[in-house]
């Protein structure tokens, strides 16, 4: 990780970066399927629970929790230095001090979602720009299909929200097509996010010619 990014995570991590239990025989990011955790024991109050999928470089995570201190966001990144990333930003925004409405857990979210969160107990989901897999042979790896859809809907409580971002036509496509097909979920907004911060991926996007789609899901159930 660049200096900054360490020097955050040595000063943050132990506040914000949760550990978690591993599966038997895996010392990385697979969660121990028979853990679950209890927010308001992590948080130390009982709050509305956001939970980001793949936080990245913390743009999203940073903003939302600055804007909605009422809010608990848990995130979950599979990618040590984009976590490096957002404690880099979150020192940056508060001079130095962890955010107590925020943690991070460094997992495989597709996998965890299925098991370390009460069903029917989040508010959000975020899954912002998630990695569109361009290439036909590599569609099977993008995270938003079937089985990661019910385990959303399994997730939001009636009336949560699941908010996306892409700048993939294709993928958006995916998107909608995949989602729609869950009988628990109904399009509620194509607007964009008022939380959601313009990130480098958003302006590469842009920047390359391509169209920003934004969906939010209610769960109607």
């Amino acid at each position: 990780m660049p200096h900054t990014h360490q020097r955050a995570w040595d000063q943050l991590s132990a506040q914000v970066v949760l550990e978690v239990p591993r599966a038997a025989g895996d010392a990385s990011t697979v969660v121990d399927p028979s853990f679950r955790l209890d927010p308001e024991q992590v948080f130390g109050r009982c709050a509305p629970l956001v939970v980001e999928v793949g936080s990245g470089a913390g743009d999203a995570l940073v903003a939302g929790a600055l804007a909605s201190p009422g809010r608990d966001f848990l995130a979950l990144e599979v990618w040590r230095p984009g976590t490096g990333h957002a404690l880099a930003k979150m020192a940056a925004a508060t001079g130095g001090q962890a955010l107590p409405n925020v943690r991070v857990v460094e997992v495989d979210a597709a996998l965890a979602l299925r098991t370390m969160l009460e069903p029917g107990t989040v508010e959000e989901v975020w899954t912002f720009f998630p990695d569109p897999w361009p290439k036909a042979r590599h569609h099977k790896r993008r995270l938003v299909g079937p089985d990661f859809t019910d385990a959303v809907a399994d997730l939001l409580r009636p009336g949560g929200r699941w908010r996306l971002a892409t700048d993939w036509d294709d993928y958006a496509r995916v998107m909608r097509d995949v989602v729609g097909a869950e009988p628990r979920l109904e399009l509620e907004s194509t607007d964009r996010f008022p939380l959601r911060p313009v990130t480098r991926f958003e302006r590469r996007g842009t920047e390359a010619g391509r169209r920003i789609t934004d969906l939010t899901y209610v769960r109607v159930d």
